[in-house]
């Protein structure tokens, strides 16, 4: 299993919090966030990981060098922000295999990877997005999807009494992916997903786990409580 893990984020909103440091090293309990993911993925039986960087990526291949990880870590820099897509694009580059998964580096959603894999596999879908039902927002988009799982449309952010959001865990067909031809510089969100939704090869997988985002300081001060217990 390759996990690609999109790291290359400013943080802008957690700068007053967290200083000049990619969002990823954002410090849980004295260790960083990106401890925490791979420790998440070292559960479910993750190969290999490519990391995308960018801002700052002197500070995580520094702390790289000093850890033992059971798969192996590879990286891909962007020496100019590239967005979600272009990002991810430069990371599949040096990807094997034809399905990768794909997380973000500032979000935490305890999916069961091998199901959602499975689950893609079986649907033939172009990308398969991991899921989460969420009750009182207005953070987040929602997701609908069909009775079938296949994703009909994506709803920008306004307050909701409950919907399924977008967690941050995908599963990316490759070859379809680049048989788009996308430009270096792009937005996976608009410029793929919401752009080739109607062509039905998108399905969502929804998952019961822990799901946080640590993108705003409230967050990332929840994050700090939650972990004192899952991680020992």
């Amino acid at each position: 299993m390759e996990v690609i893990v999109l790291a290359g984020g400013l943080g802008t909103r957690l700068q007053g919090v967290i200083g000049q440091y990619p969002k990823c090293m954002a410090a849980v309990n004295g260790r960083p966030f990106l401890s925490y993911l791979f420790e998440y993925l070292a559960t479910q039986g993750c190969t290999r990981v490519i990391l995308s960087l960018g801002f700052k990526h002197e500070i995580i291949t520094e702390w790289l060098k000093q850890q033992e990880l059971p798969f192996v870590v590879d990286y891909v820099v962007e020496h100019e922000p590239l967005g979600t897509g272009g990002g991810m694009q430069l990371a599949m580059k040096e990807a094997v295999a034809d399905h990768v998964v794909v997380l973000n580096g500032d979000t935490m959603f305890m999916a069961d990877l091998k199901e959602q894999m499975s689950y893609h596999r079986g649907m033939h879908a172009a990308v398969t997005l991991g899921l989460k039902k969420m009750y009182d927002f207005d953070r987040y988009g929602v997701v609908n999807t069909n009775d079938g799982g296949r994703i009909t449309s994506f709803e920008e952010k306004q307050h909701r009494n409950e919907g399924l959001i977008n967690a941050g865990v995908y599963i990316i067909d490759t070859r379809l992916y680049h048989s788009k031809h996308l430009p270096e510089k792009h937005s996976f969100e608009k410029d793929y997903l919401e752009r080739y939704t109607q062509e039905g090869r998108f399905y969502g997988f929804t998952g019961t786990g822990y799901f946080i985002d640590i993108g705003i300081p409230a967050d990332y001060e929840q994050a700090q409580q939650d972990f004192k217990t899952m991680f020992v």
